[in-house]
């Protein structure tokens, strides 16, 4: 069976696309893997254990614990006890590598935010409204494996 996708479609796809090569170009950039900048992406918004870290990378604790052993020994990140449970660590982005991620991020995201911006009120509610959904529906389509 041939599924034709309608405009709105491959325009997310290509939106999707574009976000995947901006990914590639930093990993370039940095030296890295896409997986590493993936990582440094998710911990420039706060700390977490490698368990969580592992969760949102879709890889194993021990793939998550050889990336940060990697980034830590590179200077990009750090362990910390957690505050409250002594039995758990959390990784922490290095400031460094924080300034460095967001160089790389932050052009790019910038423009997007322009665009956003652009929209008067009734577009911006209709297109938040329709992105969530379309997140919502990635979400499940993730986790149907």
């Amino acid at each position: 069976m041939h599924f034709e996708p309608d405009g709105v479609t491959r325009e997310l796809q290509a939106f999707s696309d574009a976000s995947r090569e901006l990914l590639n170009r930093i990993a370039r950039r940095q030296g890295l893997g896409t997986t590493d900048v993936t990582a440094l992406y998710l911990l420039s918004a706060g700390p977490m254990g490698v368990a969580e870290l592992s969760e949102r990378l879709g890889i194993r604790t021990a793939s998550t614990t050889v990336l940060v052993d990697r980034l830590a020994a590179a200077g990009h990140l750090r362990r910390e006890p957690h505050p409250t449970d002594r039995r758990r660590t959390l990784v922490v982005l290095e400031e460094r590598a924080r300034l460095a991620n967001e160089a790389h991020w932050w052009p790019a995201i910038g423009l997007l935010d322009e665009v956003s911006r652009s929209l008067d009120e009734g577009e911006r509610e209709v297109v938040l409204a329709f992105l969530q959904r379309a997140t919502a529906a990635m979400t499940r389509g993730a986790m149907e494996d």
